[in-house]
């Protein structure tokens, strides 16, 4: 695969290649499975939302407020006002995928409760990575094309790993949320057996978009490094 701009070849576009298709493999991955499981129905008859309330009350958590929002697969936690977010197709859906769904963010909302230290060193990373990943682009650019120096562009890199250090540590925050969830469900027994064998194939299927997330980002931070990485402008 070739790709030419202005006479130049870049081989290391393969990179983000590479990276585009195992993001759209990951997504189509989680949505057809979600799709699959939307259409079994769990045995309990519970929605996203009452199962969300049943594994909350049995970890002992009552000031978690659990609201509908708009969009497809849009749940999440937020801990600044300890809010469990159900997208349409979760807060008042009875299928396995959406209990699951609403199990993960559940997870969340424990680990919070717990003062599970990777969400906190990710909450702490949150400002560090969103300034980063603002920055980076527009320091290497003028790096680049307005006379800067490789200092600059140096820097455009570093913050740029800020924004991929903070994908790595969502990794394990996700992995352990998803594995609270599988074991709340199954004993509580808001799911049944194969069920929760199920619920296991969604949320893995969810973690699969961020650990293709993650590896994008690096295999984009890889060729930053390549491309301008080291060489002496000052």
């Amino acid at each position: 695969m070739m790709f030419y701009g202005f006479g130049y070849y870049d081989p290391t576009i393969i990179l983000i290649v590479i990276g585009v298709v195992l993001s759209l493999l990951a997504s189509l991955k989680v949505k057809t499975t979600f799709a699959k499981y939307s259409k079994v129905r769990s045995l309990s008859g519970l929605t996203g939302a009452e199962a969300a309330e049943r594994i909350l009350h049995s970890a002992g958590i009552y000031d978690v407020t659990i609201r509908p929002i708009s969009g497809n697969l849009s749940d999440h936690y937020d801990p600044r006002d300890k809010t469990l977010k159900l997208s349409e197709t979760v807060y008042n859906n009875t299928s396995v995928a959406a209990v699951g769904v609403a199990a993960h963010e559940c997870g969340h909302a424990i680990q919070h409760n717990r003062g599970y230290v990777p969400l906190r060193i990710r909450g702490a990373l949150v400002p560090v990575a969103n300034f980063g990943a603002s920055v980076s682009w527009p320091m290497i650019l003028i790096g680049l094309f307005m006379g800067g120096s490789q200092t600059l562009i140096n820097l455009g890199i570093i913050m740029f790993a800020l924004a991929v250090l903070f994908q790595l540590v969502t990794l394990p925050v996700e992995f352990n949320a998803s594995r609270r969830a599988v074991q709340i469900v199954d004993e509580t027994g808001i799911l049944h057996t194969e069920e929760v064998r199920q619920t296991r194939k969604v949320l893995s299927a969810a973690a699969l978009t961020y650990v293709a997330g993650a590896a994008a980002s690096i295999l984009q931070l890889l060729r930053l490094v390549i491309l301008f990485g080291g060489r002496d402008r000052d």
